[in-house]
């Protein structure tokens, strides 16, 4: 209270840069694996209050690419999304059951771990960041794939009948709307239905593949997980879906400042008090 009432209090009469600022930071998502794959782990999802900033220097803001689906193997981990000293690690890749790894790996949530060779574990999520993807389970008829771990909640464990959904992600109103955001990829299964295969978590995770449908990918600046790829079909048919690019979102009070020069091209937006600067693409801010 008393910074707000004090921002316009300098020497030319104008308003003050803010000293610290809220922010949202979300990775990329990591792509599922390929055939009968583990559905990719959503991007790091990292939200709070109080962040530091100094006046005059420019802070850089990196937002991540999402993490190619399996082609041949496991999905690839997304990559990072940065806000100055801030790190949001990418989602991890979903497990293959086409080659190795066939564990879902680690990141910001885990991807789901693909049913060959065994069970196989979903990958751990980084504290603070998300949720472990869920386990496979290496047993008739279905051999369910894990589903990948999302901002709000692990990734499902696959069964004999079922891939697992990916897990749930998280919603924030920093952007003055409440969305949701972070969700895991599905994991797939060998029967190759809709009904024994894995939805996507809430904000942004893709479903698994199935007969005639190709697996999703994460939904763009969201850092959702991709879906794990089909059990069967032939070529680009069983390959995981993307991870979803992340996003990076700050706001500060409106009584402060505008930045002195932004790059990447960010939406501002003044609203509920609050002054808002979204990226979509990497670039940086100077208050």
């Amino acid at each position: 209270m008393f910074a707000a009432r004090n921002a316009f209090l300098t020497g030319s009469g104008g308003p003050t840069a803010p000293s610290t600022v809220e922010y949202l930071i979300i990775a990329g998502g990591g792509g599922g694996g390929r055939e009968r794959g583990g559905g990719g782990g959503a991007g790091g999802y990292r939200t709070a209050t109080g962040l530091a900033v100094s006046a005059g220097s420019a802070i850089t803001v990196t937002v991540g690419a999402g993490g190619a689906g399996g082609s041949v193997t496991a999905g690839a981990n997304g990559s990072d999304s940065v806000f100055g000293s801030v790190d949001a690690n990418g989602g991890g890749g979903g497990g293959s059951a086409s080659g190795t790894p066939y564990a879902g790996q680690a990141g910001g949530s885990g991807g789901g771990g693909a049913s060959q060779g065994g069970n196989q574990s979903g990958g751990g999520g980084f504290s603070g960041q998300g949720n472990s993807g869920g386990s496979s389970v290496d047993a008739a008829p279905d051999y369910g794939s894990g589903g990948g771990g999302g901002a709000g909640a692990a990734g499902q464990n696959g069964t004999s009948t079922k891939g697992g959904n990916g897990g749930n992600g998280s919603s924030s109103s920093i952007d003055g709307t409440a969305t949701t955001r972070g969700g895991g990829g599905g994991g797939s299964s060998n029967t190759d239905t809709a009904s024994t295969t894995g939805t996507g978590g809430t904000g942004g995770g893709g479903r698994a593949g199935y007969s005639g449908v190709q697996a999703q990918a994460g939904t763009a600046n969201t850092g959702g997980g991709g879906g794990g790829g089909r059990g069967t079909g032939t070529g680009s048919e069983r390959n995981g879906g993307a991870g979803g690019s992340g996003i990076v979102i700050i706001r500060y009070a409106d009584t402060f400042a505008a930045a002195t020069s932004t790059t990447g091209s960010p939406t501002i937006t003044v609203s509920g008090g609050y002054r808002i600067y979204k990226w979509t693409g990497s670039g940086s801010i100077t208050f």
